[in-house]
């Protein structure tokens, strides 16, 4: 059963991959090309009350996001933003970082804040087919790494 954060991005249909303990979802709302919600599955509103295993999952899963996203998006930085005003559950923003933009089918995506804060007021937001598509490419890229 998804928790409230997950449910709030759009679970399971922007699903990209899940551990043990983490759901890796695609951020409708893509701040860079690429743009992650990583959520903890575990009922926990403070970082610190994960568990043990949750946290050692969480190595496996930073380094497969990452060699993901390398393949896809070629960034040069990626921000890990743990914003948990809004939605409580433990999360983290994963934005990829670049000069200029990436694009994807046709669709421009400017990294608006580089090279400071990511601007997360200026996402881009796909149509549906086309966030499925991107979901479904960065799954492959998932699988590969």
């Amino acid at each position: 059963m998804p928790n409230p954060t997950m449910a709030k991005f759009d679970h399971p249909h922007t699903q990209i991959a899940e551990t043990s303990s983490w759901s890796v979802l695609l951020r409708p709302g893509q701040v860079t090309l690429g743009s992650l919600v990583l959520v903890a599955k575990e009922d926990a509103e403070a970082f610190g009350d994960l568990s043990p295993a949750a946290f050692a999952d969480l190595g496996n899963v930073v380094r497969k996001v990452e060699a993901m996203l390398r393949a896809f998006v070629g960034f040069e930085r990626i921000n890990y933003l743990m914003l948990m005003m809004v939605d409580p559950d433990v999360h983290f923003h994963v934005i990829p970082r670049y000069e200029g933009a990436r694009s994807f089918e046709g669709t421009e995506f400017p990294d608006a804040g580089w090279p400071a804060q990511p601007a997360l007021n200026q996402a881009t937001e796909p149509e549906p087919e086309t966030l499925a598509r991107l979901r479904d490419a960065l799954a492959a890229h998932w699988e590969r790494a």
